[in-house]
């Protein structure tokens, strides 16, 4: 099974709907931000120390303060582990920016992770008992620490996305999966937008047997109309879950062939070769060769120059068959 790329996936989501993003959590943003300047940078890649890697900065967006010639970034970064190191990474990537670019820098860290709940930081300081060197502060959105009722009734799109990842009792999963996507069925985004949503969700609340049969019956007691809405979305990343098995199963099957096609190559070849050095052989050894694998196929190709009869053949075919 293919592991999920959690910063991917959230890097995603929150350069689709990085003004809903800040309308939720950060509204006083948006008051001295200018919306149309918004641009996002390609790939801010630093290295870090601490690992030892270079690092891609999950999503850094330069804008313009709302009537002036000045700009300011905004870095969001989302930690999908828990680290202990993580604030001094924070200050590492904020320095590097300041450095590189010489605009303020407003950061965000979204902690995206399950497990542990305990309240992270939201700072790093250097000090002495007679003075403070350093205090870096950054914001903080930990998902495991919010609860998803306080969202169920907010129109926005990061809110019936996010809401998969917040605190949810593991008998509410089925009812937090519904209230997500009631909740995008009246934003009325496009559907590319939608699709966006609904798989994030899918994502990260995929429902066992039985939650699925507590879902189905949540969906059967909402009003007709939410319930119309609500299928249309079910429906929609259903035929697109079918359509991605049709096509990994299409690229799987065309894997598939060209390994058959390889193989029915060797084995042809490998006849041709026995048939010139032995004539024709008994059936019964010819019927195990045809049995063979493509991996003992090669290798048979490769022994068959040491052999001097057809005993020497059949006695290595019924070794390895």
């Amino acid at each position: 099974m293919k592991r999920t790329d959690h910063d991917k996936l959230f890097k995603q989501l929150l350069q689709v709907f990085f003004l809903e993003f800040l309308e939720l959590f950060f509204p006083e943003v948006l008051n001295y931000l200018d919306k149309d300047s918004i641009v996002f940078l390609d790939k801010e890649i630093f290295s870090d120390i601490t690992s030892g890697e270079r690092r891609e900065l999950d999503l850094v967006a330069k804008a313009k303060f709302l009537g002036k010639e000045a700009f300011f970034l905004i870095h969001l970064e989302n930690q999908s582990e828990a680290r202990g190191t993580f604030n001094r990474r924070m200050f590492r990537y904020f320095s590097m920016l300041l450095d590189l670019h010489e605009l303020p820098i407003y950061p965000i860290a979204i902690f995206s992770y399950d497990e542990p709940k305990r309240p992270e930081s939201n700072s790093y300081q250097v000090a002495f008992p007679d003075f403070t060197v350093l205090s870096f502060n950054y914001r903080v959105i930990q998902l495991n620490q919010l609860n998803w009722r306080d969202f169920v009734n907010k129109p926005n799109a990061i809110a019936s996305a996010l809401m998969a990842k917040m605190e949810i009792k593991s008998t509410e999963r089925a009812k937090v999966k519904l209230e997500c996507l009631r909740l995008l069925a009246t934003l009325k985004l496009d559907r590319a937008k939608m699709q966006l949503i609904s798989g994030f969700v899918d994502t990260y609340l995929k429902l066992n047997a039985q939650e699925l049969e507590i879902f189905r019956q949540e969906i059967d007691q909402i009003i007709p109309t939410e319930k119309e809405q609500v299928m249309q979305i079910v429906t929609s990343w259903m035929e697109d879950g079918i359509q991605q098995g049709l096509q990994q199963g299409l690229q799987q099957g065309k894997k598939e062939g060209l390994q058959q096609g390889k193989k029915d190559g060797e084995l042809a070849l490998i006849l041709r070769l026995v048939k010139k050095r032995f004539g024709a052989v008994n059936r019964t050894i010819e019927t195990k060769i045809e049995g063979l694998s493509l991996e003992k196929l090669e290798e048979l190709g490769e022994a068959l120059f040491d052999f001097t009869s057809e005993k020497d053949l059949a006695n290595w075919v019924e070794k390895v068959g």
